[in-house]
């Protein structure tokens, strides 16, 4: 028995004698044979406990409330879905309604770019704890660099368990559902991201994507907010027009070996960056933090990591990229001497975190493990005081590049060395 006679007499069993087997909308039709790339992704993190270094700068909840979430892609298309996670929730998350348009300035949207956002075509959803959930694609034109804004309508009272923290980039709050509304009228504005972890376009089949795995460098601590000005940031405007996208699996305090600000590399690592669709190369740069953290106001009684703890660690993650036939190229570490000071965070850097850092960044250079390697050490130094930023390239912070750095940083990159025809 074909289909379409199972249809007629489940129609039948049912009670309903006029049904038939509906084609689905054009759009539907078309999905499966577009290419879905990510061009912008944010990785969750949980929200950590009270009495930790940090604020989380965040609501416990929201109720009622809408948020407007700003992003840059990198590649753009002509159809755009989004993905939200749940994956530090314990219970279910309800979205009640959630738009995407294209950005205008602060909290504005385009005039005529609205979308409204399905969920297996409802208009609202819920997503299971510790889950995803990928949207519909809607027509919609983006081009390369474009910002969209993506606005989100929470109904009931959502406690704010999965978040991105440094997001660099205002997000908009205001009462009611005004996922539609021209502008938000924003009576709180966080710089987090909440639940929204990846845009994806449709692109070329021979596009490629490039994911920066890496802690607050790569998150753009230091850099200037809402101006886009992070190294991958950098790194995308150099490939634009190349159909590569670039993916910033960057949180603030990642460490390769522990778990706080978001959990270690290694558990991230399959989640964040090797299952990105059409994945071509990962820029590891990472490790600073777990020399940098034991014995200071961040982790006072963490146990120091060893260089060979560090580098048992590279080597997990260069083996699983390879099982996935995925370049990574490893980055040095950069300069940190005095890191924090004048801040209340104390112990960061000692001589020996520094000889630490030295050596790990000797092994990047000189193992030939990696399939290339990128020197951000030598590249932001002071070669009057190798051991500190180039002071055009600080923040301030003496641990954290300022837009300056990031951008001197993203030029340095080789690009032909970096993309090398696709392959390993």
């Amino acid at each position: 028995m074909n289909i379409q006679k199972i249809l007629a007499t489940l129609a039948c069993l049912s009670g309903f004698t006029n049904v038939a087997l509906a084609a689905a909308p054009a759009l539907e039709e078309s999905s499966a044979t577009l290419h879905w790339i990510p061009s912008w992704i944010a990785s969750p993190q949980p929200v950590w406990e009270p009495g930790f270094a940090l604020p989380t700068n965040i609501p416990a909840s929201l109720s009622n409330q809408t948020i407007r979430q700003i992003a840059r892609l990198s590649i753009g298309g002509k159809h755009v879905r989004i993905t939200l996670s749940n994956e530090y929730g314990t219970t279910p998350l309800t979205i009640g309604a959630a738009h995407i348009a294209l950005a205008g300035d602060a909290s504005a949207i385009a005039t005529g770019s609205d979308r409204a956002l399905t969920f297996g075509g409802r208009t609202s959803v819920t997503i299971a704890p510790g889950a995803p959930v990928v949207s519909d694609p809607v027509d919609l034109e983006i081009a390369p660099l474009a910002e969209v804004a993506v606005s989100l309508y929470l109904p009931q009272a959502t406690a704010l368990t999965t978040f991105h923290w440094d997001g660099k980039q205002s997000a908009y709050i205001a009462p009611g559902n005004l996922v539609a509304a021209a502008a938000i009228k924003s009576d709180v504005s966080i710089e987090a991201r909440l639940f929204l972890s990846t845009i994806l376009v449709d692109a070329p089949a021979s596009s490629r994507v490039v994911a920066t795995f890496g802690d607050s460098i790569t998150d753009g601590a230091g850099s200037t907010s809402n101006r886009n000005q992070r190294w991958p940031d950098l790194l995308a405007q150099r490939l634009a027009g190349q159909q590569v996208a670039v993916l910033n699996a960057g949180i603030s305090g990642a460490r390769i070996l522990s778990d706080k600000m978001g959990v270690n590399a290694l558990a991230r690592f399959d989640r964040d960056v090797l299952s990105q669709p059409h994945l071509d190369t990962v820029i590891l740069l990472m490790g600073i933090n777990d020399i940098g953290w034991p014995g200071s106001s961040l982790g006072p009684s963490d146990p120091a990591v060893s260089v060979d703890q560090l580098i048992a660690g590279y080597r997990q993650l260069i083996a699983r990229a390879h099982m996935r036939h995925v370049r990574i190229v490893g980055a040095t570490l950069t300069p940190f001497e005095d890191s924090l000071h004048g801040s209340d965070l104390h112990g960061y850097y000692t001589l020996a975190k520094e000889q630490s850092r030295q050596a790990v960044n000797q092994w990047i250079r000189g193992s030939g493990e990696f399939d290339a390697v990128i020197d951000f050490d030598a590249i932001t130094r002071d070669p009057q005081h190798p051991r500190r930023y180039l002071p055009a390239y600080d923040s301030g912070d003496h641990l954290h590049p300022g837009d300056a750095g990031y951008r001197a940083m993203a030029e340095a990159i080789d690009l032909t060395r970096l993309l090398q025809n696709g392959q390993r």
